[in-house]
């Protein structure tokens, strides 16, 4: 499986993004799918995941202003970040996995960069 992910750029704080990420390859539907970001300095965090039944997790900093979501027929997951904060700058990784949160995804997609001003 294959991650291309897009959408990232700069934003003043309470903005709003959208991040899409598009996978090729087949059993798209088998996997789990997520939304990791780094910010500089930082370790990787999870930021929100998706199960295969549509069951998400979302990470206590984010939740009411970042949505998951996929589109099995199109093969993308996406992130609608709302409200956004500064401290939400980092390098955004799309992820998918054979285990629903398993902490441990299988692919990675290549990162976008969101920056957000104050």
């Amino acid at each position: 499986v294959q991650l291309q992910a897009s959408g990232g750029g700069l934003v003043q704080a309470g903005g709003s993004l959208r991040l899409s990420c598009a996978a090729s390859g087949s059993d798209f539907s088998s996997l789990s799918l997520g939304w990791y970001r780094q910010a500089p300095g930082k370790q990787r965090e999870l930021v929100a995941a998706i199960s295969t039944t549509g069951n998400t997790n979302y990470r206590d900093s984010v939740k009411g202003r970042l949505t998951i979501s996929r589109d099995n027929a199109r093969n993308t997951v996406s992130l609608q970040m709302n409200s956004l904060k500064p401290e939400d700058t980092a390098v955004y990784y799309c992820t998918a996995e054979h285990y629903y949160c398993s902490g441990v995804p299988n692919y990675w997609g290549q990162g976008t960069q969101v920056t957000v001003s104050s």
